[in-house]
């Protein structure tokens, strides 16, 4: 009896598991809405499985202090709706590389109604603190299409995303096509500069048409997963 009552405040007493340090937590937050029809949504996801695979992001990788980042894939619409796609992953080679593109690749894509940036902020920061990650850093990547219809106003989860120490990031998609009928939003870039991206270091890399997503996607990773200020350009 006595070695049992040991046994178990030996386990009370334990310490939990020290967190792995990287150089990156980075959730990657896209944009599933209905404005978004199915070509772009191929286009969007095609072009994070050719940036995730590029040997240029895993140099970025493996430039930093530890070599390594964890990264997680999250896709979002509604302020109801956000789902983690790819959970946290241990990026430090080319092969953990290519193994979470691949995932991506081969992962059904879905759509849902409304756009609410502030819905996956608010989601993306409880997903920081008990992922077995320790970050130099810690950074949320919203990529998307429109500006926030649903939930609470955007800048209002971007401040309590700063406040906590996490950096936004924007990729906005200045969609040239029309949506529902109504013509493209040009000034999508201003809107992400003032109500979406906050924090150190915290910049936006505009992608002009889905078609240029792929590059506008691959630059935007390098530059925050190295920290340069150097625009890969295209």
């Amino acid at each position: 009896m006595r070695r049992i009552l040991a046994l178990l405040a030996l386990l009370l007493t334990a310490s939990p598991a020290a967190a792995l340090p990287v150089d990156l937590e980075l959730v990657l937050a896209v944009d599933v809405s209905r404005s978004i029809d199915p070509d772009e949504a191929r286009l969007q996801r095609e072009g994070y499985v050719r940036a995730l695979t590029d040997e240029r992001v895993v140099q970025a990788i493996r430039s930093g202090v530890h070599g390594r980042i964890a990264l997680t894939y999250v896709e979002w619409a509604a302020a109801s709706v956000q789902f983690t796609l790819i959970g946290w992953t241990l990026i430090s080679d080319q092969a953990s590389a290519d193994a979470f593109a691949g995932k991506l690749a081969e992962a059904p894509m879905q759509s849902h109604s409304r756009t609410s940036i502030s819905g996956a902020i608010d989601y993306s920061i409880q997903l920081f603190g008990k992922n077995g990650f320790e970050g130099e850093r810690l950074v949320i990547d919203v990529s998307g299409d429109g500006r926030n219809n649903d939930g609470r106003q955007a800048h209002l989860a971007r401040n309590d995303a700063v406040a906590r120490g996490i950096t936004i990031n924007g990729l906005p998609i200045i969609n040239d096509r029309p949506t529902f009928g109504f013509p493209p939003d040009a000034n999508l870039d201003v809107y992400y500069e003032t109500d979406v991206i906050g924090g150190p270091g915290a910049f936006m890399i505009v992608a002009r048409n889905f078609e240029q997503f792929g590059e506008a996607i691959l630059a935007k990773l390098i530059r925050e997963i190295a920290q340069t200020n150097d625009d890969l350009r295209f």
